[in-house]
C-alpha cells in the first residue's frame, strides 16, 4: 500500500516509504503506540508538530512525528557507523493530506545503504515494516 507521491509535493524523496492509514492522524497515532508497547519497543519522543506550530502562531495540518526505537537493534548500527546516529531512533511521520491520514518513514533499506552496513547489521531495522503494515492493514 505504498504510495508513489504525495499530495502537492510530487515524488517522494529517495529512501521514503509513505502509506495510507484508516482514522484520524490523533487515532493512528494511539494506535501505532499500542503496537510499539505491545513490542516492547521504546518511544523516545511524540512531537504534535501542528501544535508547535500554534504556539508560533502558525496554522500546520495535524501533523505527528513519533521517535522510536530499540536500543538492542539500534546500537549495533551506531557502533557499525556512527553517522546512522543521524537516523535513529526510527521515526514515523503521521500527518492529514486532505482528510486521508498518511504515514512516511525512511526504509530500513535507504538507511543501510546511506550508512554502508552490512545486512546483518541492518536486519533490526527492518521491523519497521510489518509495524507500520500491522498499523495500515484494514
Amino acid at each position: 500500500m505504498a504510495d508513489s507521491a504525495s499530495s502537492g509535493s510530487g515524488p517522494l524523496p529517495d529512501g521514503v516509504v509513505s502509506k495510507v492509514a484508516a482514522g484520524t492522524v490523533a487515532e493512528v497515532t494511539a494506535r501505532f503506540r499500542r503496537l510499539l508497547e505491545a513490542k516492547a519497543v521504546t518511544v523516545f519522543a511524540v512531537i504534535d508538530q501542528a501544535g508547535a506550530a500554534r504556539t508560533a502562531g502558525l496554522d500546520l495540518r495535524d501533523t505527528v512525528l513519533v521517535i522510536f526505537g530499540n536500543p538492542a537493534a539500534g546500537t549495533p548500527v551506531m557502533a557499525a557507523a556512527p553517522l546512522a546516529a543521524l537516523d535513529l531512533p526510527l521515526k514515523l511521520l503521521i500527518w492529514d493530506d486532505a482528510g486521508t491520514t498518511r504515514i512516511a518513514y525512511y526504509s530500513p533499506e535507504s538507511i543501510a545503504e546511506r550508512h554502508r552496513l552490512d545486512p546483518e547489521t541492518a536486519a533490526g531495522l527492518a521491523a519497521i515494516h510489518p509495524l507500520t503494515d500491522a498499523l495500515t492493514a484494514p
